[in-house]
């Protein structure tokens, strides 16, 4: 199938979002039944601080929360938050006091006043029908806004609407008051996701049979191991308790070119299998054996991979042995994990 798609489904109760171009899978977004969806705004309760890191413990509707920078905190106290990340098993769930309401064509920032429009926006005339439009719809508050890059394509009612819901949201729970934790809005599930952060993909598929017979079932299932094929050789992507390891190997190739060869089909292609797998945290890559002067092209191929990354990913350097380090954001839980 050539063109974008986006499948929704469900794998047993969880809903799935899979977006494919020319019928590859390039991400996959699964429900976890378990917990509250990422984006989740909250009223959590001071417990307690962690001295040495300047953090706080929160005691949240649904567990535990940790907050970073958290200064002229008592015990106690209620704060709203929102989940910006997953922890590790054991850990408590990072949050983050500065939220956002996040919507397809716009995002308010309550404590962030201004009214900004996207910089990939660049025709200097819809930018100013957008400014207008925002400080139309955002009059009398002063709380932030974004337009998103999105909008360049939508209807302005279509803008107007959502910039309204979303205001309405945050208006909404700015105002809430209450002295226990408590959910005040659910993070979007992978269905509104979809419909949100891929606006520009036409070709929907909502049939029941619609994830096995585009090929996304079959690919999902592919990620949930650790071996990825990149023509003669490929490599292993395998998570441990301290971090995820990549292990690139040539297979049966002898040429002189071989370990360049796959060496940059790994990075190439690496984005996109610890997207599919959600992996984060601490990232290892053991490439196959190379010259130091072959680092070059690797380490210009990888960081131009990662850029077109959604999930934020920084390229640290090479260890003393010769391998890559990687640090990615947790913004997914481990596909594994949710699919078990």
């Amino acid at each position: 199938m050539k063109g974008t798609q986006v499948v929704l489904g469900h794998i047993g109760d969880a809903k799935v979002a899979a977006l494919l171009v020319d019928g590859k899978l390039q991400d996959v977004l699964v429900e976890d039944v378990s917990r509250l969806p990422l984006g989740s705004i909250l009223r959590a309760v001071v417990d307690r601080p962690v001295k040495g890191i300047g953090g706080v413990m929160l005691r949240l509707p649904n567990g535990i929360g940790f907050l970073k920078n958290a200064k002229g905190l008592a015990p106690g106290q209620t704060i709203t938050v929102q989940t910006s990340g997953f922890a590790e098993a054991g850990k408590a769930d990072p949050v983050n006091q500065r939220f956002i309401f996040k919507s397809r064509y716009a995002i308010i920032t309550p404590d962030q006043p201004g009214l900004n429009v996207s910089r990939q926006i660049r025709s200097d005339d819809l930018r100013d029908d957008l400014t207008m439009l925002a400080k139309t719809a955002m009059e009398g508050s002063e709380m932030g806004l974004i337009i998103r890059s999105s909008a360049a394509h939508a209807d302005v009612e279509e803008i107007a609407d959502d910039i309204q819901a979303m205001r309405a949201s945050a208006e909404a729970i700015s105002a809430e008051a209450g002295l226990e934790p408590q959910v005040l809005l659910e993070g979007d599930d992978p269905h509104v996701q979809a419909w949100r952060e891929w606006s520009d993909v036409t070709d929907v598929l909502t049939g029941d049979d619609d994830l096995e017979g585009s090929g996304a079932l079959d690919q999902i299932e592919a990620a949930q191991g650790a071996w990825v094929p990149l023509g003669g050789g490929g490599m292993f992507v395998e998570q441990t308790r301290a971090m995820v390891t990549v292990d690139v190997n040539t297979g049966g190739d002898l040429s002189p070119a071989a370990s360049l060869k796959v060496n940059l089909a790994a990075v190439q292609d690496l984005p996109r299998q610890l997207r599919l797998r959600g992996y984060s945290g601490q990232i290892a890559i053991d490439f196959a054996p190379m010259s130091k002067r072959d680092r070059k092209p690797i380490e210009v191929a990888l960081r131009a991979a990662l850029r077109s990354c959604p999930i934020a990913t920084e390229f640290v350097g090479w260890t003393p042995l010769g391998h890559g380090e990687l640090k990615r954001k947790r913004e997914r839980a481990v596909l594994n994990d949710l699919l078990k």
